[in-house]
């Protein structure tokens, strides 16, 4: 089955605030922008991903995702997480009714092409499946089956309420990759000890210099 992934994005300089004990607001927007790049490239090498919706109304984010090959839908409900995601599976369903579609985060900087496409062909077992994250308490991923409705409800304790909604959870070893999302300066540690893409890994560096815009891992 080849899917096409939905992934959201707000506007960078409203993006990643949880990070500012760990970077200053003149390094968070270049680190959210770099996350999304390095998801969205990681996502277009996977095998099963036939193609990449990025829902923003970001302009600069929305230009370099482009040049990586994602298609990029105006965020027109401009309603939160969730409004975003379900206009972004109705734009591709009037397209193409019958794709496959999944949520994915924009925040999986060490994503691995391959360990997407062993969840993606596990999701496809079943009418709509997710996989928690590295917490156990949130979402990277929200899979619905053609004719399915992708019913997201991302947020806080997202697990449960996907759980609840009739979506199985996927349990799957050695996917860390997909997982670990980065919200906190911990998460970002976790990423990098993972191995982050070239942009995350070039944009992490400079809390390291004495130039960086506040904040330090």
């Amino acid at each position: 089955m080849q899917w096409t992934l939905v992934v959201p994005l707000k506007a960078l300089a409203r993006a990643k605030s949880r990070l500012s004990d760990t970077a200053g607001d003149g390094v968070r927007p270049g680190l959210a922008l770099a996350f999304a790049q390095d998801t969205v490239a990681a996502a277009l090498a996977c095998a099963a991903v036939r193609d990449v919706a990025v829902v923003t109304d970001d302009a600069a984010a929305g230009r370099e995702l482009a040049a990586l090959g994602a298609r990029i839908v105006p965020d027109e409900p401009a309603g939160g997480l969730n409004a975003a995601l379900a206009h972004g599976a109705a734009v591709i369903r009037a397209r193409h009714p019958e794709s496959a579609v999944a949520a994915l985060n924009a925040d999986l900087p060490a994503l691995r092409s391959a360990e997407l496409a062993r969840v993606l062909d596990s999701a496809a077992e079943f009418p709509r499946a997710f996989l928690a994250d590295a917490a156990g308490i949130g979402t990277t991923l929200l899979t619905a089956a053609p004719g399915r409705e992708l019913l997201p409800a991302f947020g806080p304790a997202s697990r449960a309420r996907h759980r609840a909604s009739g979506a199985a959870e996927l349990t799957l070893d050695s996917v860390n990759s997909v997982r670990q999302d980065v919200d906190t300066g911990a998460d970002l540690r976790a990423a990098l000890a993972l191995g982050v893409g070239p942009r995350t890994a070039k944009a992490a560096a400079r809390l390291l210099t004495p130039d960086a815009s506040g904040g330090t891992l």
